[in-house]
């Protein structure tokens, strides 16, 4: 015995020592009553410090695992029950039997589990994160001490299940310089946008035994798996160069006999198209959305990354004093996606209802990470950062364009900004087939099938993600994609 003890990692190696005879004695390895080494022994058993295996034997007797006699050591105290029963029957549950539709439909929608996995030195385009390069962490260290300095007992407490009361005033100050008329309206702190969208659409009550939404097509590929998680049927609406196709738009909605529960729109720097709906039909979706009575979720993904133009206000904004736009916003893909920070800003009603719903399932989104979202905001380093990141995406945009163009003249290529690219091929290039080409080359790429709402749509289409890559990489990994493609072609 004690013969296997090994020191793992930089962890504490009192409290590794402590753990070790711990698990020794959970198992039953070490009986009740029985007396442990003595300190100097067990420091030469385990080949460790006697000072080390002190602090161990007292912890492990502070936590009611041993106990000791003056004079005589420290022995095993009795547990009042074992980890197993040896002479019980061991409970088998076939776990897949009774899981429930929305369960086996999680499982069946998780892309992350069927995509490719990219082995070291694989170029990969399937990335839409930000560059982790550019990431300012002297800035953000120096938000968490701020922060940490003023308020660090409260902040590791419990928080609000509405959310941080300064970063809340700051986001609705935000929103009000994208023109947003925040009068009648509030606003919900959530773990990024996928919480906050998935809450809105489980306090929708469908008009039908099945909710209705409506949509651009192609659009995020999160979305159409919680709407179909949340038992919504989709409709599609094509996209075209400037956005959503107003007329298809209209003549659906006249055409639907019973209405749309909700439209679901990404009106800027659409994903997976990268294509910035114009102003014209942003009023004339509007239009189109008030007359028939139809919320709107408005996705604020990638905002800030306008590589060139003018600012084009949000659909919310476009709304005024009207309640039907519910917007949802983050940082996640222009700041760190590791503070899961976003935010849901609606009808005061709506936000007061969300509320209890955040409370019932996580009570609220991290005090810490949005206190140092705060912080990191009121110092003033967010414009500065998103100076340096459009300037540097907007290069590997051009980068990247001007490479497909080369490598690959066959796609038709769409995109305004952003971390991306979605390419079109000719219709008899199936890019399920040209990516397992690619593979084998050392190039991945996600295939743009699973950003449309009927199977079998976009199995020509391709989302090419270039933050994350390198500029040799870019132009290596195109040229791959080209010379493969061909083949297809």
């Amino acid at each position: 015995m004690f013969q296997d003890f090994r020191l793992v990692g930089d962890r504490p190696v009192p409290i590794q020592v402590k753990e070790y005879v711990k698990r020794l004695i959970i198992r039953g390895a070490l009986q009740a009553d029985q007396k442990l080494p003595s300190t100097r022994e067990m420091s030469g058993l385990l080949k460790v410090s006697r000072n080390t295996v002190i602090a161990a034997y007292e912890d492990l007797a502070e936590d009611g695992y041993t106990y000791a006699i003056p004079g005589q050591g420290s022995y095993v105290a009795a547990m009042s029950h074992s980890a197993a029963d040896p002479g019980g029957a061991a409970c088998q549950i076939d776990w897949k039997a009774r899981m429930n539709e929305y369960a086996v439909s999680a499982v069946e929608l998780d892309g992350m589990k069927q995509g490719i996995r990219a082995p070291k030195g694989v170029i990969s385009f399937t990335s839409i994160a930000p560059d982790e390069q550019l990431f300012d962490l002297g800035d953000v260290k120096r938000a968490f001490m701020d922060r940490m300095a003023i308020e660090g007992q409260v902040l590791l407490n419990y928080g609000y299940a509405k959310g941080y009361k300064p970063l809340i005033d700051y986001l609705l100050r935000y929103m009000e310089n994208k023109g947003v008329d925040i009068s009648g309206k509030d606003m919900l702190i959530t773990s990024g946008f996928t919480e906050g969208f998935d809450m809105v659409l489980s306090l929708l009550r469908p008009s039908a035994r099945r909710g209705a939404a409506i949509c651009e097509n192609p659009t995020h590929n999160t979305a159409i798996k919680n709407l179909k998680l949340q038992g919504f049927e989709i409709t599609g609406i094509p996209m075209e160069r400037d956005g959503i196709d107003v007329d298809q738009l209209e003549a659906i909605l006249q055409k639907q006999t019973s209405s749309f529960d909700v439209a679901y729109l990404t009106p800027s720097y659409h994903n997976p198209t990268g294509i910035v709906m114009s102003p014209a039909k942003r009023s004339a979706v509007m239009k189109l959305m008030t007359r028939y009575q139809i919320p709107v979720i408005e996705d604020g993904f990638n905002e800030e990354l306008r590589y060139s133009g003018a600012h084009v206000a949000p659909l919310i904004a476009t709304a005024g004093q009207g309640n039907g736009v519910i917007y949802i916003g983050s940082f996640s893909k222009v700041l760190f996606p590791g503070l899961r920070v976003g935010w849901v800003l609606g009808d005061r009603a709506l936000i007061d209802t969300l509320e209890s719903i955040k409370r019932a399932r996580t009570i609220h989104t991290s005090t810490i990470d949005q206190s140092i979202l705060y912080q990191y905001l009121l110092n003033g380093n967010f414009d500065k950062y998103v100076k340096k990141a459009r300037a540097e995406y907007k290069r590997k945009y051009e980068l990247t364009k001007a490479c497909c163009e080369a490598h690959l003249p066959e796609a038709q290529l769409s995109g305004d900004g952003g971390l991306h690219l979605f390419l079109t091929f000719p219709t008899g290039v199936n890019t399920h087939q040209l990516l397992v080409a690619c593979t084998t080359e050392g190039v991945i790429f996600t295939p743009g099938d699973k950003f449309f709402i009927q199977e079998g749509e976009g199995t020509n289409t391709m989302r090419l993600g270039f933050s994350r890559v390198t500029d040799e990489n870019i132009e290596r990994g195109i040229q791959i994609i080209g010379e493969q493609a061909r083949r297809f072609i």
